[in-house]
């Protein structure tokens, strides 16, 4: 008996025990809802959730601006203490485009008529020419060594010294693809890596890239016998081709013609009008003082604009209206100047615009159906050329 009453005892107080557990109709949402309530230990942890992340972007921009505007503040100080900065972004010959090409095979770029030379303008100082002959000798070129090359120059074609801008080297794409037209035309064409640039060995400067085109110049002039010789600049090339021409007129040896692709007045005008300056004049106080006076401190000047005044020969300018590195109103600035100096009374001078439509832009005159008949006129119509 007594078994089984504890028995009946233990099940009655479990029975308890579960109705206890089930919550009665009248507190079945209160206590729902009591049960679905986090600890407040979890709620505000989950707040702090969203303003942590918050407060982590936030800290993160505000540490982006904080170095940004000290980049701000201390590059112009860091140009202006080292004018050697501005000069490396004016030459940008540590820019070699295209990469991986080898300068000692011009053939490689579809040049089969081409020669690579070295040169030796000083000492200590090496650099690369390469010389495309006339389409007309294209046959004869082929398999020929360098001093074929050379007694080639003496043949009844005129020579075209090239001098390029800055950045890359002469075995840019636009600029191989003008040697092919400037040789389909009938003419030598000459060009070189001023010192510092692609594999020619030296350090850059002004001086020292005139004194480069003034050896190669007289090198020409030495195996070219009577035929006429021109002078091409383009862009940064205009200020060598300038101070080139100018020293040449001077010592009464100028070439038969000078022209000038893109050029500009002096490198002071076109780093102001350059599309990266003209934002910054507007929001940075001080610029020519931070900026344009390091150029002038480095001894860079390339002062077309001078030196056209003191130029004798004929002279001809092609620029784009959409040029968008050297603006167009450079190049016509400097040939109302060149039009108007005394030096040119006996001589040409001719501008030869390109329209925005046509899309030539900074390096793609030599895209122009027009170039080939440009150059007949103003050069003159001779024997030598590529019909002959």
């Amino acid at each position: 008996m007594r078994k089984r009453n504890e028995s009946v005892t233990v099940e009655h107080e479990r029975a308890a025990a579960a109705a206890a557990s089930v919550p009665g109709p009248l507190d079945k949402g209160c206590s729902l809802r009591r049960s679905l309530r986090l600890p407040a230990s979890a709620a505000a942890e989950g707040m702090k959730r969203p303003l942590g992340r918050r407060y982590g972007l936030w800290f993160r921009l505000r540490k982006l601006l904080l170095w940004l505007l000290g980049m701000y503040i201390a590059i112009p100080f860091l140009v202006k203490l080292c004018p050697a900065i501005q000069a490396k972004l004016v030459f940008l010959n540590f820019v070699r485009v295209p990469y991986f090409i080898d300068l000692k095979r011009p053939q490689d770029q579809g040049l089969n008529h081409t020669c690579n030379y070295y040169l030796q303008p000083e000492e200590d100082v090496t650099i690369g020419v390469w010389h495309t002959v006339p389409a007309a000798l294209w046959k004869n070129a082929r398999g020929k060594d360098q001093l074929w090359f050379e007694e080639a120059l003496g043949s009844s074609h005129p020579v075209i010294l090239y001098l390029h801008g800055n950045a890359g080297t002469r075995g840019g794409d636009h600029r191989v693809e003008l040697y092919k037209v400037l040789s389909s035309l009938g003419y030598h064409v000459v060009t070189f890596d001023y010192r510092g640039w692609g594999d020619s060995i030296g350090s850059p400067s002004e001086r020292g890239m005139t004194y480069d085109a003034l050896h190669v110049f007289d090198w020409i002039k030495a195996r070219s016998g009577d035929n006429p010789v021109y002078i091409w600049g383009h862009s940064l090339g205009t200020g060598v081709a300038t101070n080139l021409v100018r020293r040449l007129c001077e010592r009464e040896t100028p070439p038969d013609a000078l022209i000038l692709e893109s050029p500009f007045t002096n490198i002071r005008e076109e780093a102001r009008s350059h599309p990266f300056s003209v934002a910054s004049t507007q929001y940075f106080p001080g610029f020519d003082w931070f900026f344009l006076d390091p150029i002038t401190t480095s001894g860079i000047k390339f002062a077309n604009d001078e030196n056209v005044k003191y130029i004798s020969c004929s002279l001809l300018i092609l620029h784009a209206e959409d040029d968008p590195v050297v603006p167009f109103h450079l190049g016509k600035k400097l040939y109302n100047i060149a039009a108007t100096s005394r030096s040119f009374r006996d001589y040409k001078v001719q501008f030869v615009p390109f329209h925005t439509d046509l899309g030539y832009r900074h390096k793609y005159i030599y895209r122009s159906p027009e170039l080939p008949r440009i150059l007949r006129e103003f050069l003159g119509k001779s024997e030598h050329e590529h019909h002959h």
